[in-house]
């Protein structure tokens, strides 16, 4: 039997970094779901100590995930970010503690302001601290990308002689070449003793394109874990793409003398729900789950394929979840129909909350002829945003056109149920609509991306909208809207965006 590689998906903690991609604690719930049905072995749930609503996405993770797997809390080497982690996994089944500190000269010189035996001394405390209070820990050595291998050892050895269950050598700037990282965590996999009762995980960046092929070289030459996110989110240019590393493993696992447990058929699904929640669109030709992955447009390629799939295709497009149901939804299915299509696609509602969601299916049903997967999944993202909304967009009216002057009517509902008629003019319809939002809304943003697409099939497809708006603090939210009519979506979008801006604002003053 192949070594088990364990997945570490930190989707939600580091993947949550990338400019303008935050989730709320019910929107990380809703991912943190379908990584569980993914069957990733480890959530890095959240940065506890870093704000209220991160201390909360832990809990709340915790809870939900019960034996399924395991839930990580990251924190710095410090006691107060290990106690605000330990108190915040107190809900979890299977709680891990996540702490480190960087390990390259440039990290000790310049960030830390520590010698090589201070960081060693902080190392050991932090690792022994947190094996005072949780049973899990994981030592992350950052920046090991860059660091003295000597030193990488010695700091290493350290934090399994204080008890770390996992060490994880992070190429946190994606700096290293395939090899040389391979070399590193060899000696570390060879050179530290005791390194065979832990797990040796790896951690790696896409600054040089290089991330995925990192992690391969680090699960060639030693470790049993790697860490990494949906689509490959995360700082800067991203992390390791779990799907590309996962389907990596199963087509060259005798080669790596490896496996993993993912269910592979719900990549595909996992990374449309994260790229909606996220806002972050996913290239057309990403590798695994770009529209264009399995598309085949040259006349030479559709020959072969035609003859025989293997020629184009090293991988069956139903292995990652790419083929769609048979299953036509229209306006003549009823509620069994609707229901097991939900259920087959890893949703389930209490009675109340499905009758809301069928009454804005046959609303949609009516409008369309067939009504796709991707369309179920739209209802549902606009249903669970109108859930906890501040603001919600009841109605919308425009009139524009040449030589018309473009005009807004918007009924908007507040939190406490004040019903609020506006109007407006504007520069074009989504300029109106806008303007009018605004008449009623307590914050504002500037609109810095505005960005339009369809989710579904067909000529009466549903059109999603994207928008970035950026606060006064600079911080940039993200909000997205979805109907049939586009300027429809963008007001929701622009709506949504204005309630994450509160919404934080809010989670950061504990409220």
């Amino acid at each position: 039997m192949s070594r088990k590689i364990a997945i570490f998906d930190t989707t939600l903690r580091d993947g949550e970094q990338s400019p303008g991609a935050s989730m709320n604690t019910e929107e990380k719930l809703i991912v943190a779901r379908q990584l569980i049905r993914l069957g990733v072995d480890v959530i890095e749930a959240g940065f506890p100590i870093s704000s209220p609503g991160d201390f909360r996405s832990v809990q709340e993770v915790g809870q939900l995930a019960g034996d399924s797997c395991v839930v990580a809390a990251f924190c710095r080497a410090r006691t107060e970010d290990i106690d605000r982690a330990a108190e915040a996994l107190i809900t979890a089944k299977r709680p891990r503690i996540v702490t480190g500190l960087g390990v390259s000269a440039i990290h000790l010189n310049d960030k830390l302001h520590m010698t090589e035996d201070e960081c060693v001394a902080c190392a050991t405390e932090a690792v022994k601290h947190a094996r005072s209070l949780v049973d899990d820990v994981e030592f992350f050595a950052e920046d090991a990308g860059r660091a003295d291998v000597d030193f990488l050892v010695r700091v290493v050895q350290a934090a399994v002689d204080a008890g770390a269950t996992v060490i994880n050598l992070a190429d946190t700037t994606g700096y290293c070449m395939v090899d040389e990282w391979g070399k590193k965590v060899k000696a570390v996999a060879t050179q530290v003793k005791g390194i065979e009762n832990v797990t040796l995980s790896v951690h790696t960046h896409n600054d040089l394109g290089l991330a995925t092929a990192l992690a391969l070289e680090g699960v060639r030459n030693g470790a049993t874990q790697v860490e990494c996110t949906i689509n490959g989110l995360g700082e800067r240019a991203g992390n390791s793409a779990l799907e590309e590393v996962v389907m990596a493993i199963k087509m060259h696992g005798d080669a790596l003398d490896a496996h993993t447990d993912i269910k592979t058929t719900e990549i595909m699904r996992t990374s449309r729900l994260v790229s909606r929640v996220t806002g972050m669109t996913v290239q057309a030709n990403k590798s695994i789950v770009g529209a264009n992955a399995f598309a085949h447009s040259s006349g030479i390629h559709q020959d072969g394929v035609l003859k025989a799939r293997a020629t184009y295709e090293i991988m069956d497009p139903a292995s990652v979840g790419a083929v769609g149901s048979e299953i036509i939804l229209s306006a003549r299915s009823g509620r069994a129909a609707l229901r097991h299509r939900l259920d087959d696609l890893g949703y389930s509602f209490a009675d109340d909350e499905f009758e809301a969601i069928y009454d804005l299916f046959i609303e949609m049903a009516d409008q369309k002829k067939e009504v796709y997967d991707e369309d179920l999944e739209s209802i549902i993202q606009e249903r669970q945003r109108d859930v906890a909304a501040v603001y919600t967009l009841n109605a919308l009216q425009i009139q524009c056109g040449d030589p018309l002057v473009p005009t807004a009517v918007a009924t908007i509902t507040d939190e406490v149920g004040v019903k609020h008629v506006v109007s407006a003019t504007g520069t074009g319809p989504v300029d109106a609509a806008y303007k009018a939002i605004d008449r009623v809304v307590a914050v504002h943003g500037d609109l810095a991306e505005f960005a339009v697409k369809a989710i579904t099939r067909g000529i009466d497809a549903i059109g999603e909208v994207t928008v970035r708006v950026t606060a006064d603090d600079g911080m940039i939210y993200t909000g997205r809207g979805a109907d049939n009519d586009i300027i429809v979506s963008s007001a929701k979008a622009y709506v949504n965006a204005i309630n994450r801006m509160i919404q934080t604002s809010r989670s950061r003053d504990g409220r």
